[in-house]
């Protein structure tokens, strides 16, 4: 049994808060480069602009990563674990849809995971336009820049596969350089311009928001500062809580005066218009911009791999929770945590890749980034208020209070956002589909179980001793082993039993019942053992996290080993010259997979969610695959997915008419 706390985590040092620095605030700590940009866009430079854009950045900054996140949601964590499932999995008790916003946060930070990387580096790539060397040469949207971005995204994605055990201990040093430059950058022009500091006057953010013509549709280039703050939770199993919390107070300082800095730039050409120039670069000694581009591009890589990294997570609790087909999942490294999907590493490379060709430049990415990151955090704010209500139990006026300031800010900038995305269809088209696909597979197997037979197994396992004990029948295998989705351990598919007693007989020395329970902590690992008749009939319950992969051919056989070398396991192989403690040779699996019957009788929607079901399913990974069974001892039973109950039939018998003569 692998202990599932995370007290280790816990501990604050240097190693670790560098750990939080690499893996943590990669995303967040890159948004300097194309908020201010975004926020002035093709308006003419203005001080109440620049002061209410800084102003803004700061409180956003303040009421939702730090109020929220930081302070707030870190709080909800499961055994150390965040995230959008991890949270479901606290509350999903309390309500039978509150699995709605956890598929549609998903959807959303998957959706995050194919922008990051085009914005991000595009955003850095783009600043060697600054450089003389490369003047009128990377110019934002033209063939060579694109094809720069694409490399290096492609580089990124290909490197997957081999997992970031080496590179990754590297991500902390380059993200300590990457926010002393941008503190360093940042109050270097603030102390040229220090009556910039004024503007975190919550009065400037007001002023912009509700007088300056279009201020409020600015909030959705506002929010992109915040664009990390979903990722500070889905991460926070890797380093804790309070690691999380005390390295915010530095990433905070310097993004501020990042930002504040490029204020001050800004301020020095008031009245001008931007014309492609990027604040953030702008800000920068001329001598020093060719390395600050190198740095930008290396952080914002780093911050790609964080995101990128996050989807493999999402997408294997999605399995284990059932809301995502099974897939083939890797483990490159021996680190606990570090996976690799190679498909959901493709459809993350595709949709990079359709974003760059498409938008060609970062400030073109903006809406849609800001879009989908708005949805993710209104969904936890959604899950957040069960949270608090049913779990922690806080005082309704409280929660009320709370929720409802963060819904507010995160609806704002919902509705500033969706006008601007809403003339990308195919964008959202393509979101609908991964919220489809988790919706499906969600219900599905919520009506498969529905129709499922259950049968006492203590009432069948005479009949079972009996059969094991018949020497006129062939023995079919030693170790007879069903995968059960039984909870209760009495209880056994009426399939099953068929199966063995009724389709095509098996004799067996021992018939064995697994079942699988997924817990609602992350990385649980242990057993219980039923013997329902001694060596003859045995079930066994696997309590496993949800981030654990169920590989039942190797959790098996330890089972066994250890009953075995505890004298709880008698038995004698067919094969004499096989030694006793030898499992390997004889277990025979068997999978029952399930089919639509033509009989079946649904409703209109439930038979389109079924079927929908099936067609995913061919592109699946099969039941034997996911569960990690040797194919050459699996066995598998087509059983159809419902057995229509007996009615009676209008059918009558006729006599036979009298013989012509």
């Amino acid at each position: 049994m692998h202990n599932s706390g995370h007290g280790h985590l816990s501990k604050v040092t240097i190693g670790t808060l560098l750990v939080a620095l690499g893996i943590i605030y990669g995303d967040i700590g890159t948004s300097p480069l194309y908020v201010f940009k975004a926020i002035i866009g093709e308006a003419p430079i203005s001080r109440q602009l620049v002061f209410g854009g800084v102003s803004c950045v700061f409180w956003t900054l303040t009421l939702q990563t730090t109020f929220k996140y930081i302070l707030i949601t870190l709080h909800a964590d499961n055994r150390g674990e965040g995230g959008v499932f991890s949270l479901y999995t606290l509350v999903r008790r309390y309500g039978k849809w509150v699995y709605i916003p956890a598929i549609i946060g998903a959807a959303s930070l998957l959706a995050d995971g194919i922008l990051t990387p085009p914005i991000s580096v595009a955003s850095a790539v783009e600043g060697l336009g600054g450089v003389k060397a490369f003047e009128g040469i990377i110019v934002p949207g033209n063939n060579l820049t694109v094809a720069i971005v694409i490399g290096i995204i492609a580089g990124l994605f290909f490197f997957q596969r081999f997992g970031t055990k080496v590179v990754g201990t590297a991500f902390g040093p380059i993200m300590l350089v990457w926010f002393t430059t941008l503190l360093v950058v940042g109050l270097g022009q603030v102390v040229q311009f220090p009556v910039i500091l004024q503007s975190l006057s919550p009065y400037y953010a007001y002023d912009l928001l509700v007088r300056y013509p279009g201020g409020f549709w600015l909030l959705g280039a506002v929010f992109l500062c915040t664009t990390g703050a979903e990722g500070l939770y889905n991460d926070l199993g890797h380093v804790g809580r309070r690691n999380v919390q005390l390295g915010w107070i530095f990433v905070k300082t310097a993004l501020v005066l990042n930002y504040a800095g490029q204020g001050a730039w800004l301020m020095e050409h008031e009245g001008e218009l931007l014309e492609g120039r990027n604040p953030f670069y702008e800000a920068m000694p001329q001598w020093f911009l060719l390395i600050g581009v190198g740095i930008a591009t290396i952080a914002a890589i780093v911050a790609c791999q964080a995101v990128i990294s996050g989807s493999f997570t999402l997408i294997n609790e999605a399995i284990t929770l059932n809301f995502w087909p099974r897939v083939r999942v890797k483990f490159p490294t021996d680190i606990r945590g570090q996976i690799y999907i190679p498909s959901v590493n493709w459809l993350l490379f595709s949709g990079c890749v359709a974003v760059m060709l498409f938008f060609r430049e970062s400030g073109a990415m903006e809406a849609a980034y800001g879009f989908f990151i708005v949805v993710a955090m209104l969904m936890t704010t959604t899950l957040m208020f069960g949270y608090m209500s049913f779990v922690k139990k806080w005082p309704r006026y409280l929660v009320f209070g709370l929720m409802g300031i963060f819904f507010s800010l995160e609806m704002a900038n919902f509705v500033a956002n969706v006008v601007k995305v809403i003339r990308l269809p195919w964008l959202m088209v393509f979101v609908a589909l991964l919220i489809g696909v988790m919706y499906i597979w969600y219900r599905a197997r919520k009506i498969n179980n529905r129709f499922i037979e259950y049968v006492r197994l203590p009432d069948h396992a005479q009949r079972l001793k009996d059969l094991s004990n018949d020497k006129e029948i062939a023995k079919f295998a030693t170790h007879l082993v069903y995968l059960t989705k039984a909870d209760r351990p009495s209880n056994v598919e009426k399939q099953v039993i068929d199966s063995i007693l009724s389709r095509k007989v098996k004799r067996a020395d021992i018939y064995w019942f697994l079942h699988v329970n997924y817990t609602d902590e992350p990385y649980t690992m242990q057993y219980r053992v039923m013997e329902l008749v001694d060596d003859k009939v045995i079930r066994v319950d696997f309590d496993l996290g949800f981030r654990v992969q169920p590989r039942i051919n190797r959790l098996f056989k330890h089972v066994l080993e250890e009953m075995d070398a505890c004298h709880e396991l008698e038995f004698k192989s067919k094969y004499e010259s096989i030694q006793k403690g030898d499992f390997h040779t004889d277990i025979c699996y068997v999978l029952m997979d399930r089919f639509m019957s033509i009989e079946n009788e649904f409703t209109f929607t439930d038979d389109l969610i079924l079927d929908a079901y099936f067609a995913i399913k061919t592109v699946a990974l099969s039941d034997r695959e996911a569960f990690g069974l040797d194919p050459n001892v699996t066995i598998v039973e087509k059983v159809p997915l419902v057995l229509p109950a007996k009615r009676e039939l209008p059918l009558r018998r006729m006599p036979n008419p009298p013989p012509q003569v």
